[in-house]
């Protein structure tokens, strides 16, 4: 007969171990009010200051962290097995990336920039103002991997190189994007996601407009979307892991369950939250600018993804998208109220 050994844990998050290692706040549930006003804490492997994201809607596939560059310096250089989408919250600085060849790429950097590090690519992060901090929100597929893998070791010190995604190119993050479907762009560095020309998609609703990146031969990769003054997008579901980022605008989003009860986020720029799988989810501007989010999520338009991520396989014939005419009555009552709200409030 066997016996139970005392001693052995029965069950191991090895993210959540991890994470715990680290000794850092992790924020948690469905969202956080302003990534700008996070407080942050010293970091031992960065060498920076940070903290933890880790929503409902991350399903266990994806995290995210805040980190800040203190002025003049430099992060430590990293090097990791699992993917990660960069967007600079504030300041301005440069990244030296490197791979097996040990040549140095150098690119700088912006408020509103967006990269991807190439996979297990050797980078370091540097604040290039002597007068104040970088901030940034970075969002991985760490959790997936590390329990997956359940060894920090393979994660972080792997020699494996993946030149298929990083090679010597002079231009690899300074050449221009190239579309490659509608409304989809491959590309390594974006300037300036904040004023990016975007394609409409009027599908969706809202007057929005979109744009979707491939970024440094990810699976998990990133989308813009704007929605129109005094306007709101159609609900619709999809596979968990999304972040959503709002980078201007006033309003709110409404994320709820089939037959559940609707969870409320109002936003303004800063404000991050994660949909969890298969919820309806909707996003209303309510002031009278245009609503601009940036979202980080699951899924390329070039590299198969496992079922768990395709959310139309699982859905079957179900509905993925609301259109308004189907909408409950109370969408459009308690958004024209609160949008009439806010034109008294600030005009």
């Amino acid at each position: 007969m066997a016996q139970t050994v005392p001693d052995v844990r029965l069950h191991v998050d090895a993210y959540r171990d991890w994470l715990a290692a680290q000794r850092l706040p992790v924020l948690t549930g469905h969202f956080v009010a302003d990534l700008n006003t996070v407080e942050l804490e010293p970091w031992e492997l960065t060498g920076g200051r940070a903290a933890f994201i880790y929503l409902e809607g991350s399903e266990g596939t994806s995290g995210s962290y805040v980190c800040e560059i203190a002025p003049g310096a430099s992060l430590k250089p990293q090097r990791h097995m699992y993917e990660e989408i960069i967007y600079i919250l504030q300041g301005r600085g440069a990244s030296t990336v490197w791979g097996s060849n040990g040549k140095r790429h150098h690119f700088e950097w912006q408020t509103g920039s967006l990269f991807a590090v190439p996979l297990n690519a050797r980078y370091q992060l540097h604040n290039a103002s002597g007068s104040g901090p970088v901030r940034f929100v970075a969002v991985t597929t760490a959790p997936l991997l590390m329990n997956y893998f359940h060894n920090p070791k393979f994660i972080f010190d792997n020699p494996f190189c993946f030149d298929d995604r990083f090679g010597d190119e002079d231009d690899y993050f300074s050449r221009d994007g190239r579309m490659i479907d509608t409304r989809q762009i491959e590309t390594n560095f974006v300037a300036d996601v904040r004023s990016l020309e975007l394609q409409a998609w009027v599908e969706r609703g809202g007057g929005g407009t979109n744009m979707s990146f491939q970024l440094s031969g990810n699976t998990f990769g990133a989308h813009v979307s704007e929605i129109a003054p005094g306007n709101y997008k159609k609900a619709h579901r999809h596979g968990g892991g999304a972040h959503i980022l709002i980078l201007s605008g006033n309003g709110y989003s409404l994320m709820w369950p089939d037959d559940g009860e609707k969870i409320r986020v109002d936003w303004k720029p800063g404000a991050f939250f994660s949909p969890p799988d298969i919820w309806w989810h909707q996003h209303l501007n309510i002031s009278d600018s245009p609503a601009r989010y940036l979202a980080f999520r699951w899924g390329s338009r070039r590299f198969s993804m496992p079922r768990l991520f395709q959310p139309d396989k699982r859905l079957g014939a179900g509905k993925r998208q609301i259109e308004y005419e189907e909408e409950e009555p109370e969408i459009r009552r308690d958004f024209d109220a609160a949008h009439a709200a806010w034109l008294r409030a600030h005009l």
